[in-house]
């Protein structure tokens, strides 16, 4: 069962499933930035009110807001 990458806290490891239909742009950059379905991933913090999100992928940070992070679609990984 897929969820939003918001709903991860920090610790917890992700990989992501699918990216859903968004402003394609945006959807664009995040396959840029390596952000593909299989591409497994860690979330290091989320600011207090949950916006942004950073997250460790392929050797590097990425933060997110929570917005943007909803059209990620994940699996929790055990780590």
């Amino acid at each position: 069962m897929s969820i939003g990458l918001g709903e991860l806290v920090a610790g917890e490891a992700g990989r992501i499933v699918r990216i859903e239909r968004g402003d394609r742009s945006y959807r664009e950059k995040l396959l840029a930035m390596g952000l593909t379905p299989g591409t497994e991933f860690a979330v290091v913090r989320a600011a207090p009110l949950g916006d942004p999100v950073e997250i460790q992928v392929r050797g590097y940070s990425v933060s997110l807001r929570k917005n943007e992070a909803q059209l990620l679609q994940v699996e929790r990984v055990e780590r």
